[in-house]
């Protein structure tokens, strides 16, 4: 019996040793969990900011969530401070969740959520507001400008936060700017100017500025304009027909640009008025000669001006006689041909017999140098003459 009782002891000792380490180690536990959890925030000026406090355990403690200011906005379920902008969203033991309506840049800043344990445990979230940079405005083109002239043209955005970025565009291809950033209270105004010195060839260029940002995403805000450039005329005289001959129709065409406009041209033969005004019929920047005939051969001039200066190009007309042109011709090309077959021929000839020439003279000077040793001296001939003399006088005298 007191064996029983002993091992009842013993056995209730142990549950209750068991049963303590594990209340503690979940007190411990919950001790660990019960800490508020919290995350950074990023939203765009004028948006909504939705933030949340959430704890893995409660023992029924509450949650508060405060401004970068310490002021408190909502204890549990209670709204402390007066703002209409800002609203519980969900209120438990284990969250806090609050909006933040029509958000502001002076919104930004570092909210604290608090759980009021002992000690009371805190947790920071950043809130971070873009400010929307504003439309750009591009200044600089209150007037046209005249060729070889300086312009400079500036594209301005204000109220980005972070500063904007501006990129400039002449019709499709990038240029570059020079930027230049000021800070105005949150925000920042951004700028960027590119300086031209214009020509003919920028009147009509489509200069556009883009401005990129995080709060526009992958809509940027842009804006263009297009540049006028004033320039004196320049003039071009094109024919209709390239061997004019009697009896055609015949059409000189005055091309003429310039901005302003240079209208009317002005049509002149020889330097002076058209003389036949019935066959000469000018049609805006046209010429027309109805039926040609020899008596239009000559140098016939456009002329087109505006307000920056005139210019002018000249034609000259030679009326063919189209029987003339209908008689064979030699042919030209054929006849070259023979010539240079010829001549090369001839040239071949030249070189080869200068080369036979020479080869047979060599041969000759160095025959007549050998037979020139070969050959007897004078007195030595005489004594072979006179000793053939004595030696047949010999012959003759053994005859007899």
């Amino acid at each position: 019996m007191m064996l029983h009782q002993h091992l009842l002891f013993v056995l209730y000792s142990f549950s209750g040793i068991v049963i303590k380490e594990a209340a503690t180690k979940n007190k411990v536990k919950g001790s660990q969990a019960q800490f508020p959890i919290t995350q950074n925030v990023t939203v765009v000026e004028g948006s909504t900011a939705n933030m949340t406090c959430r704890v893995d355990y409660n023992d029924n403690t509450s949650l508060q969530w405060s401004n970068p200011a310490q002021q408190t906005l909502f204890f549990g379920d209670k709204k402390a401070l007066r703002d209409n902008r800002i609203e519980l969203v969900r209120a438990s033991w284990k969250e806090l969740t609050i909006s933040i309506s029509d958000v502001t840049l002076s919104d930004e800043g570092q909210y604290t959520c608090s759980l009021f344990t002992m000690p009371v445990k805190t947790t920071k979230a950043f809130l971070t507001v873009l400010g929307v940079p504003a439309k750009p405005e591009i200044t600089g083109l209150s007037r046209p400008a005249q060729e070889g002239e300086d312009v400079t043209l500036t594209c301005t955005t204000s109220g980005s936060k972070p500063a904007a970025d501006i990129r400039w565009f002449r019709n499709d291809k990038e240029v570059q700017g020079q930027k230049e950033v000021n800070a105005i209270g949150r925000s920042f105004s951004v700028r960027s100017t590119i300086q031209l010195k214009v020509d003919r060839t920028d009147d009509g260029a489509a200069y556009t500025c883009v401005v990129e940002h995080i709060a526009l995403g992958t809509l940027p805000h842009q804006v263009t304009e297009v540049l006028e450039v004033h320039y004196p005329p320049q003039v071009e005289i094109v024919r209709s027909v390239i061997v004019p001959q009697e009896g055609q129709y015949f059409k000189l065409e005055c091309v003429s640009k310039g901005n302003p406009l240079p209208e009317p041209v002005l049509w002149t033969k020889d330097g002076g008025e058209l003389p036949d005004v019935e066959r000469m019929i000018v049609e805006g920047r046209d010429l027309i000669i109805t039926t040609l005939n020899k008596t239009d051969n000559g140098t016939y001039r456009c002329e087109a001006s505006n307000n920056l200066g005139t210019n002018r190009d000249e034609f000259t007309l030679y009326v063919y006689d189209p029987n003339a042109l209908m008689q064979p011709s030699p042919d030209h090309a054929l006849i070259g041909g023979v010539v240079a077959v010829v001549v090369f021929i001839t040239l071949c000839f030249i070189i080869v017999l200068g080369r036979y020439l020479a080869r047979h003279k060599g041969t000759y000077l160095t025959n007549e140098a050998k037979g020139a040793e070969d050959a007897p001296d004078a007195d030595t001939a005489i004594i072979n003459a006179e000793g053939n003399h004595a030696h047949a006088e010999e012959k003759k005298e053994y005859f007899i």
